[in-house]
């Protein structure tokens, strides 16, 4: 949708990914554009749910309606890949509509490095999407000490929501995470394959629990000792 005010142009792009029926999408868009506008909302704010109105319907078969769970559900999920747990259930919801099949994973990521990498891009091929559950600051310090993490967990989820193989962070304050599991309750749960014979958390509320060999020899612990002796 573009809006021109007169000066300047303003484009909202196409939200929907994929396309099933485009019957009615238009008329999704003006009773939306109506209702927000006879409601208050500014054009620009009008204009967005307009648009996410149209990528509700269009990802339907026939001449179908958009609720507002929808229509927020939708929104959440394209503002970024940082989100708060009630986000995420909402955007996962929507998955679910789609045959999505959800892969979570969780833990620290406190230094980044390629076998965090190498991992992460494991988990996501084994499903459509990958969460990833991140431990809080507090979280850290009770299962490493109180040194650690070396970063916080803003700096630590923007650094998983630039990897592309990361579709959402969500970020927990338990010592596991197995509240946040039984919440998402995902197709598959990933793990280290260290985790071998060991009680996994949550892993009853996974379809499929898949354990994935790390990359030898990486580690943030092992990164650190090896800074701490060039220091």
């Amino acid at each position: 949708i573009a809006l021109w005010d007169g000066q300047n142009e303003l484009r909202d792009p196409a939200l929907a990914k994929e396309v099933y029926d485009v019957t009615g999408a238009g008329d999704s868009v003006l009773a939306t554009l109506g209702y927000c506008l006879a409601r208050g909302d500014n054009i620009k704010t009008a204009l967005k749910y307009a648009n996410l109105a149209a990528a509700v319907v269009v990802g339907k078969v026939g001449s179908a309606d958009a609720s507002w769970d929808e229509i927020h559900a939708l929104a959440d999920f394209h503002e970024g890949k940082i989100k708060s747990k009630e986000q995420l259930l909402g955007a996962i919801k929507e998955l679910r509509k789609k045959g999505k099949k959800i892969v979570f994973t969780n833990g620290c990521f406190d230094v980044l490095h390629s076998g965090h990498t190498s991992y992460l891009k494991k988990a996501r091929a084994l499903g459509d999407v990958l969460i990833v559950g991140l431990n809080s600051d507090e979280s850290v310090r009770r299962l490493k000490g109180k040194s650690r993490p070396i970063n916080d967990e803003n700096e630590r989820a923007s650094m998983l929501e630039a990897l592309e193989a990361v579709d959402f962070v969500v970020i927990f304050g338990e010592d596991t995470p197995e509240l946040l599991i039984k919440d998402i309750a995902p197709d598959v749960l990933a793990k280290g394959a260290d985790y071998a014979n060991k009680e996994v958390a949550g892993a009853k509320y996974a379809t499929k629990l898949a354990l994935i060999d790390f990359k030898e020899g990486k580690s943030t612990s092992a990164l650190l000792e090896k800074i701490k002796k060039n220091c």
